[in-house]
């Protein structure tokens, strides 16, 4: 049951960001571009698109950026971690020893000792 909320709650995880990044960029297009859409001349229309597409464009692929790459860390975290621990952990073994070169040299003077 822990893996089904475990699971299910790591999905949604990535679903609330999906959602955030579409809402993000919608929002990000309206507010950043329509002032120069409510210009009353073409040339004004022209001259603001202009001088509003390079803040606009830094700042958009800024954050939408940053937040692809957040969703894809999320996906290949949960992919590892959640899928890994589920399917092939088994938690009935030997204590766990981080690798130590001082335990590599001692067992070495031991066995030639």
């Amino acid at each position: 049951m822990l893996g089904c909320v475990s699971n299910t709650a790591s999905y949604l995880r990535l679903w609330a960001l999906s959602l955030a990044h579409s809402q993000l960029s919608s929002v990000l297009i309206e507010n950043g571009l329509s002032i120069a859409w409510d210009s009353e001349s073409i040339f004004s229309i022209v001259v603001k698109s202009w001088l509003l597409w390079y803040p606009f464009f830094t700042v958009t692929f800024g954050i939408l950026l940053l937040m692809s790459a957040l969703e894809c860390f999320l996906h290949t975290l949960r992919l590892h971690w959640v899928e890994f621990q589920n399917k092939f952990y088994k938690g009935g073994g030997y204590l766990y020893e981080p690798f130590s070169f001082k335990t590599v040299f001692k067992e070495e003077e031991r066995n030639n000792a």
